[in-house]
């Protein structure tokens, strides 16, 4: 039998329980041992469901970091202290996957990969998109060159109204910024890894805090405060790479807009195209005629490639383990998701300042 993989949990509110203690819970080879939380009863409560019969319950998660017996930490905290706690996590002998974004700044991102690779442990960021059936699908185009060379994308981020009230969500020195790094990140995320482009060369971004002021406004989750509303209502940015590509990306938690996308990408090639609005659409030219396919993904009910029903969470979480277990890259890399905080940053600095950003 395989090692058997104990793992602390810091911070145990929504992503916790919604997506990495379920998706963990299922894996044999895997122990939730430890549970951190500032506020004691919510890691009460996670231990209660998903620990093990003697998992310990932490406030300070210094103190879990230095029980020896824990391999990993997944640490779903705001996004200030993403950087101080993985870097601690991987300091202290862990692997670590932290949720997305990678970090609040860039130079945090920076210092987490400078650690991962200082003290030799795997550090991986929760990026769940790219685990989804249409995005495995066509990254497997994307990597046999159906589409050819991808010299235009579009990222997609966009809500019309689902502006996130609860926790810290509107609080920019907590998060760093609003729908832009929040689910701006993983469409931007998803678009990168497609394009397998990684070299950004300069950006323009624009915010805008204008549905932001509405008292009593419609919203998925009830009126927000305008008075706490301190991030930006939506943002976009172009982003231009080294070899020329260019990257659109569209972000927004509140948006007079009815072409809805969360976490999707388009993409466009020399020999075709594609896109994720309508299900995944195959788009090109052949025998002089052009075509558009719809890819069927519920055939079967199953991954394409792995042979049985998991969510992308659940893929996620088992990728993750198989890289330590196996002691391979993760499917997402610190590196790569350095550079998509590197972009995110450059787009926010771009919308203060009005002016182009290039990047190193």
């Amino acid at each position: 039998m395989s090692k058997v993989y104990k793992v602390g949990i810091i911070g145990c509110g929504g992503i916790a329980n919604g997506k990495h203690l379920p998706s963990l819970s299922k894996l044999e080879n895997v122990e939730l041992v430890a549970f951190c939380d500032i506020v004691e009863e919510r890691a009460k409560e996670a231990a209660a469901k998903y620990g093990a019969v003697d998992a310990k319950v932490y406030t300070d998660y210094q103190e879990l970091l230095q029980d020896a017996s824990i391999d990993i930490v997944h640490v779903l905290t705001p996004n200030i202290s993403h950087a101080e706690i993985s870097i601690a996590g991987l300091e202290a002998g862990k692997h670590v996957m932290c949720e997305k974004p990678m970090a609040k700044t860039s130079e945090e991102a920076k210092a987490m990969v400078e650690a991962a690779k200082r003290t030799g442990k795997k550090l991986t960021i929760g990026y769940n998109n790219r685990f989804r059936e249409d995005s495995l699908y066509l990254k497997k185009l994307c990597e046999e060159g159906e589409l050819g060379h991808i010299y235009m994308a579009k990222a997609h981020a966009i809500r019309r109204r689902a502006v996130p009230t609860w926790g810290v969500f509107l609080d920019e020195e907590k998060q760093g910024g609003g729908p832009l790094i929040d689910i701006g990140t993983h469409a931007l995320d998803l678009t990168l890894w497609m394009m397998d482009n990684y070299k950004p060369k300069v950006v323009l971004g624009t915010k805008y805090h204008e549905l932001s002021k509405r008292e009593n406004a419609a919203n998925a989750w009830g009126p927000w405060d305008p008075s706490q509303f301190k991030v930006e209502d939506s943002a976009f940015g172009m982003i231009v790479m080294e070899n020329g590509a260019t990257i659109m990306l569209e972000s927004s938690w509140a948006l007079n807009s009815l072409e809805v996308d969360e976490a999707k990408c388009s993409l466009s090639g020399t020999e075709a195209g594609a896109d994720m609005k309508n299900g995944l659409r195959i788009n090109g030219e052949k025998y002089g005629r052009l075509y558009t396919n719809e890819v069927e993904l519920s055939a079967g009910g199953v991954a394409f490639y792995e042979g049985r029903a998991e969510s992308a969470p659940d893929i996620e979480m088992r990728k993750w383990i198989e890289a330590i277990e196996e002691d391979k890259d993760p499917v997402v890399t610190p590196e790569q998701a350095y550079v998509v905080s590197q972009i995110l940053e450059a787009l926010y600095e771009s919308a203060r300042t009005g002016q182009a950003v290039y990047l190193d």
